[in-house]
């Protein structure tokens, strides 16, 4: 059991009954269990040769973001459409309540590029699947997904198969 689990709040019944929310943000306010988390991250990395670390929009900014400046790695944000303002790609995909939209900067993906992508979360794996088939539309080649949590019951990881996959802590539920 990583050490980090004592850091994440766990809220039963939100944002409805039956859901157990994993609550990062009791990570992030605690300088020791931020850099804990940020530490295992980086550590999943081990061995691992990329040229870059994308973040997806805003989590993956907290937690990429830090991995990348240890490493002495290009940052690359992933954000929601309309947000970036040079020439960008984008890649649309559906989640329960309707359609999300994220983009990239296209200059920043150069082909060849070894790219990790983090995030904070693989829950039903539609954003990350997203980040990975931008990124490879785009030339690159995402060599690893690094996450916080995962919740197993929601199966996110059958949809980023084209690569592996860790986080730090993983919960049987969802």
């Amino acid at each position: 059991m990583s050490k980090v689990e004592q850091y994440i709040t766990s809220i039963p019944d939100f944002p409805k009954e039956g859901i157990i929310f994993r609550d990062i943000t009791t990570v992030l306010g605690d300088a020791d269990g931020f850099h804990l988390a940020v530490d295992e991250m980086t550590a999943l990395l081990d061995g691992v040769e990329c040229d870059a670390i994308a973040g997806l929009e805003s989590r993956g900014f907290l937690f990429g973001a830090p991995m990348a400046y240890n490493l002495h790695k290009a940052f690359i944000p992933i954000r929601k459409q309309g947000k970036l303002p040079r020439a960008t790609s984008r890649m649309s995909y559906e989640l329960e309540y309707g359609m999300e939209t994220i983009e990239v900067h296209r200059d920043d993906i150069k082909p060849g590029m070894k790219i990790v992508v983090v995030d904070d979360l693989i829950a039903t794996g539609g954003t990350l699947e997203a980040a990975v088939h931008l990124l490879e539309q785009l030339g690159a080649k995402v060599v690893k997904v690094v996450c916080l949590l995962e919740l197993k019951g929601l199966h996110g990881r059958d949809r980023i198969k084209t690569c592996p996959a860790e986080t730090v802590v993983a919960y049987e539920g969802k």
